[in-house]
């Protein structure tokens, strides 16, 4: 019965296959839909700071003068939008509106004696129509929270007294400046609110605010702070509910920031009830602002091009300036990066995008998604049990069945975890699989077991043992080889798409996960195939692994593995930093194909993939090179596993990457034949 059993689970793998095949053309009616998801927004708007552009001009002789220059300047660089805050005191004051004190500087100015009783806020208009614009907005914002106000003058300028403290009054923000809306729009420019949830919920006040952005044509919102507007009130008056009620019945969608470190709490769920109207934004900073402007004229080009960004939000500050002695700011650089020769507006259009106002993606979704996307489910299932089967046969067809199961409960219970768990098992085992199998070929095709240490017997390599291979036919097998193992690899990629094919995944509001398990565990998988799986019986090898005595030479070999291990764990992910030298020679590829292939891959594992196979098939232990040429099959997998990216941009990553290693590895053969016919020649002359 143990037989039969083994010979039912050797005889399943074949089935299986056909199953991964019947996944795989299931999962490709999904991958269009993505396709055609991606194609539907084409249009990049690129916003500017009002508040920073006020905080620069403050610093200038004549402040209205400056902003009115620079708004100019802005447009004509194509900036088409003003990205416009809540307004609090502060920003009345760097405008020039108003003038405000402390009871202790009231007190100074006054020349009287502070009152013991009153820490009050004065504050003071510059002029009667300021007074007549901003009074009743500071009386209503402040009259909401229960803080009284009255009506004070100071050397016949009208002003009030805020019953408040100034450090508190200083926090409190009001609606944005209408008479600066006002002139942004009168000028062209598209207004992007930027609010706030530092205060109780008002709806009614929400609701004449919201109406007001609908009079200037706004289209999308942004958040300050950690939270979205409406939040902190939901618990108690379903404020966030309300919140998106309004801004669906208006048509304002959100903008959501890339590479927050924490995404603004309620973002998801108002996304969720605004039917995901959000389009993703790239906040360059203002000390990036001051970097070279071709630097950031790529930083603009990639950020649309590969991370489906839509929204580039540009901010300055003042900053001292000892070659000119001045304060300064980084606004002609901007303009600069945007507008010069070559600049980031030419590079975008050059992309195939238009500049304009930002629209969300159209989700297409067609009605038979859902049964393709389950056949998927099988084909992936069926793939980690083929995985499973290399490793322990007899659990081929147990792990399938319980696959199977399992899939269908996770998937009734937490469809979100089952969908990440299982792209993430697919992704693992695919490039495992593939590299597996390449070993099993080379071992097929080259020296027979034991001959690796018998000298000029260890050349002897051939589909039956006896005929020799010629380095023509191991170049050919290689190349052979090569393609397979990568067709193979990238069969993952349909099932990852399937699986994660929604549309919070390309906005980055939820995330593939396990990076570093990718990144670790076909590496580790292949490791314990090539020294364990070859030949004798698995468990017969570890334990002559376990008996081998411990040498320094291990140990130091140990170490510099782990050393290895922690450079390449550091680089995984977008948390890695590269060299200077590195960046730029990212930036030659990426001018010199339009798209730049990974480096560790075409640099290092396909060549290595190459010549490790063409060394295996004419010496048995160069097959331990194959441990580290799986870096380029996990890497091409991992491409497409950043969901944010364009298919059709990782697809080209992941051909370019191949091709140019084919290059690299051929030329890396052809330099070994070179050297090992050298060191015959020469090697008996040396002896002498």
């Amino acid at each position: 019965m143990q037989h039969k059993w083994q010979r039912w689970n050797l005889n399943s793998r074949k089935w299986l296959w056909v199953v991964v095949v019947v996944g795989l053309i299931a999962a490709l009616p999904v991958v269009y839909d993505r396709l055609q998801t991606e194609k539907s927004s084409r249009t990049v708007e690129i916003v500017f700071d009002y508040r920073d552009l006020v905080d620069a001009a403050s610093y200038r002789a004549n402040p209205q003068d400056y902003i009115s220059r620079q708004l100019d300047l802005l447009k004509a660089a194509g900036v088409q939008s003003m990205a416009v805050y809540e307004s609090t005191l502060e920003d009345y004051r760097k405008a020039r509106r108003v003038m405000f004190w402390g009871a202790q500087d009231i007190a100074n100015l006054t020349d009287s004696v502070i009152p013991e009783n009153e820490n009050y806020t004065y504050v003071l208009f510059t002029n009667k129509a300021n007074s007549d614009a901003l009074k009743p907005a500071i009386q209503a914002t402040f009259g909401s929270l229960g803080i009284t106000t009255e009506d004070w003058s100071f050397r016949g300028q009208q002003g009030l007294i805020i019953k408040t403290p100034l450090e508190d009054a200083l926090l409190k923000p009001m609606a944005p400046d209408d008479a600066v809306l006002t002139n942004l729009h009168d000028r062209g420019f598209q207004i992007i609110p930027r609010l706030v949830d530092s205060l109780p919920y008002n709806e009614e006040a929400m609701e004449r605010l919201i109406d007001r952005f609908e009079s200037l044509n706004v289209k999308r919102i942004l958040f300050e702070g950690d939270s979205v507007k409406g939040f902190n009130d939901n618990e108690d008056t379903k404020s966030l509910d309300s919140f998106a009620r309004l801004l669906k019945e208006h048509g304002i969608g959100l903008a959501a920031i890339e590479n927050l470190k924490q995404q603004q709490k309620g973002f998801n769920k108002l996304a969720y009830m605004l039917d995901y109207n959000v389009v993703r934004l790239y906040s360059l900073s203002e000390n990036d602002s001051t970097l070279k402007p071709d630097v950031i004229t790529d930083r603009f080009a990639l950020a649309t091009k590969d991370r489906n960004i839509r929204m580039l939000y540009l901010n300055t500050a003042p900053m001292r300036s000892s070659a000119k002695a001045q304060i300064d700011d980084s606004l002609e650089n901007l303009i600069t990066s945007l507008s010069g020769p070559g600049g980031a507006v030419e590079k975008i259009k050059g992309n195939g995008f238009a500049i304009g106002q930002a629209t969300a993606f159209d989700v297409v979704d067609s009605p038979y998604q859902r049964y393709f996307k389950l056949v998927a489910v099988i084909g992936a299932v069926a793939m980690v049990a083929l995985t499973i089967s290399y490793f322990i046969p007899w659990l081929t067809l147990l792990a399938w069945a319980i696959g199977l199961i399992g899939s269908a409960g996770l998937l009734l219970v937490k469809p979100a975890l089952f969908e990440q768990a299982l792209a993430l098992a697919v992704a693992i085992c695919a490039p495992t699989v593939a590299m597996v199998l390449a070993v099993r070929k080379v071992n097929k095709w080259g020296p027979p077991l034991g001959t690796a240490r018998k000298g000029k017997a260890a050349a002897r390599g051939s589909h039956s043992g006896s005929v020799p291979l010629n380095p023509q036919r191991r170049l050919l097998h290689s190349l052979v080889l090569y393609v397979r193992t990568a067709v193979i690899s990238l069969g993952a990629v349909p099932f990852v798409i399937a699986l994660l094919n929604n549309i919070t995944y390309s906005l980055v509001l939820n995330q593939f996960r396990g990076v570093s398990l990718l990144h670790i565990v076909p590496i580790g998988l292949v490791a314990i195939y090539v020294l364990l799986y070859r030949g004798e019986f698995a468990l017969s090898k570890t334990g002559k692994l376990l008996r081998t005595p411990v040498t320094l030479a291990m140990v130091i070999g140990a170490a510099v593995l782990g050393v290895i291990g922690l450079y390449y764990m550091s680089r995984t992910g977008n948390s890695g930093t590269a060299s200077s030298y590195e960046l730029a020679f990212r930036n030659f590829m990426e001018s010199a194909f339009g798209v730049r292939p990974r480096s560790k891959e075409f640099l290092l594992a396909h060549p290595l993939f190459l010549l490790g196979s063409f060394l295996a098939l004419k010496y048995r232990n160069a097959a331990y090179l194959m441990i580290v040429a799986v870096i380029g099959q996990l890497s091409m997998v991992d491409t497409f596993a950043h969901i944010h990216s364009p298919i059709l941009i990782s697809l080209v990553r992941g051909l370019l990457g191949l091709g140019l290693g084919l290059i690299l590895g051929v030329i890396a053969i052809m330099v070994w034949q070179i050297a090992e016919g050298c060191w015959k020649r020469w090697s008996p002359l040396l002896r002498k």
